[in-house]
């Protein structure tokens, strides 16, 4: 099992295979942008900047599970990343992350019986999930800890 058997559509609406990353090391984020924690979009956009495409990419997941701090429309979202941190790394379409209407690839991100290596829960917007080239959950990190913090630019290079 992998996140590469899963799609999501892109904030435009275009469906991606999460297969077309097979080979890189993955950052996916769950994204709000009426959080406390909005401005880690600046570290992910400087941490995306800053590495090498071929080997790593961010994926940004707009979610609304949490204080309902992402309202908007995709259309809306989109227009916000772009007029205030000029994100240039992939972002989908919004979905749920958690709850009853959790998508199926935030089922196999937190759940052992899918993933194979920890029962993971999701506790607030900007939570990083590490993703190997294989596509396998590596680790969750809690949202408070910045894109830019020595544990991910390591496991980056690693």
């Amino acid at each position: 099992m992998s996140v590469h058997k899963y799609s999501l559509k892109t904030i435009e609406g275009n469906d991606i295979l999460l297969s077309e990353f097979s080979g890189k090391k993955l950052l996916i984020v769950n994204v709000a942008s009426e959080c406390g924690l909005t401005p880690q979009y600046e570290q992910l956009e400087e941490l995306y900047s800053a590495t090498d495409r071929d080997q790593f990419e961010i994926i940004g997941i707009p979610a609304n599970n949490f204080g309902g701090q992402e309202p908007g429309s995709n259309e809306e979202i989109a227009a916000f990343c772009q007029t205030n941190f000029g994100t240039t790394f992939p972002m989908m379409a919004k979905i749920s992350v958690t709850g009853e209407d959790q998508h199926e690839l935030y089922q196999y991100l937190t759940k052992k019986s899918l993933n194979g290596i920890a029962d993971v829960e999701m506790v607030w917007n900007f939570q990083k999930m590490l993703i190997d080239e294989n596509g396998r959950l590596v680790k969750s990190v809690h949202p408070q800890t910045l894109p830019i913090d020595d544990e991910i630019v390591n496991w980056i290079n690693g």
